[in-house]
């Protein structure tokens, strides 16, 4: 179906509101809405109401934005990133409902909703209503910023994002291993970003004995937002953290950053649990320093090829970030 450009606008102020909730609405999806009013003409309508899901998984986006718009949602369009909830829940509203007893007389969502107390079912509820129904709009960015929750719904395990920040010649550290710092303020700075995304975050044991690491958020106005500390080990971990002996060990969280430790880099790429890797080159060389990486079971370098897609890169300072995605076929 086509839509009018003005639709493919409001999707993408819907997903932008998703991303508001990154690392924060566990056990709930991350999900944006956006109520507009139809207006004359260039405009392509009016927002009367915006809501993103809140800490812990509730208000819902869709109540939040109803909330605002109050009497101006009868008649509306709601654009959503994920189809509306159908199922009661005593923590909320259900907002298959909420939309139809607001009045709107549209809805689009970009994805259908994977758990199967809903999958479907709001949307055709939604259609029962006299409701116009449409889904598949802005479905890959909302599929990206629902990425976490996305992963747990369908795989059943965490989202893992690989942070390499290395030297042009692809070393981590001296052979002493010193590595502050590598990066620049810009670069780090958006690091601390991406810890602020994720609910956990992990170094291996080397690195905590060596750097004694935070792995806090130390950005003005979001140092609550620090993640779940995870240390890769066979032994115990220190007061604070949670050990884990392997990748397929971490659970209760959506979304794991993996920071630290070229064993621990290695070891979630070779049993293939990274789905998004960030690669922070300075431009410097180093030579003779700490690898990136360690053995991460590759015997062919055809087995290397079609697996890693690259969605971003830009300049960070004077250093280069590279974002890449894990292809996969499921």
């Amino acid at each position: 179906m086509r839509h009018p450009p003005a639709d493919a606008d409001w999707m993408a102020a819907a997903v932008a509101l998703a991303w508001r909730g990154r690392g924060r609405s566990a056990p709930n999806p991350n999900v944006g809405c956006v109520i507009v009013q139809p207006a004359a003409a260039k405009a392509g309508g009016r927002v009367v109401g915006r809501g993103w899901t809140q800490p812990g998984g509730r208000p819902h986006a869709e109540a939040m934005a109803l909330a605002a718009a109050g009497p101006a949602a009868r008649g509306a369009t709601a654009y959503v990133t994920l189809e509306p909830c159908a199922h009661a829940s005593p923590r909320g509203p259900c907002c298959t409902d909420a939309l139809i007893e607001a009045g709107v007389s549209r809805v689009i969502a970009a994805l259908q909703d994977p758990d199967s107390r809903t999958d479907g079912r709001g949307l055709a509820r939604l259609r029962d209503a006299g409701i116009a129904v449409e889904t598949g709009l802005g479905a890959g960015a909302a599929r990206a910023a629902m990425a976490p929750w996305w992963s747990r719904a369908t795989r059943g395990i965490p989202f893992v994002t690989l942070k390499l920040a290395t030297s042009l010649d692809g070393c981590i550290a001296l052979a002493d291993g010193s590595s502050r710092w590598i990066t620049g303020a810009p670069a780090r700075a958006h690091a601390h970003l991406e810890r602020v995304l994720h609910e956990g975050i992990l170094v291996g044991r080397g690195t905590l004995a060596a750097d004694s690491p935070r792995l806090d958020v130390r950005l003005p106005g979001l140092e609550d937002r620090s993640p779940r500390r995870f240390l890769l080990t066979r032994g115990a971990a220190p007061k604070g953290w949670t050990a884990v002996a392997a990748p397929e060990a971490v659970a209760g969280i959506d979304s794991l950053l993996v920071e630290g430790g070229a064993i621990a880099a290695a070891t979630f790429l070779a049993a293939d649990r990274v789905d998004r890797l960030l690669l922070y080159r300075a431009p410097i060389l180093i030579g003779g320093g700490r690898a990136a990486l360690g053995d991460i079971g590759l015997t062919d370098l055809a087995d290397a090829r079609g697996r890693w897609r690259c969605a971003d890169s830009r300049l960070l300072g004077s250093d280069r970030l590279d974002v890449y995605e894990r292809v996969r076929r499921d």
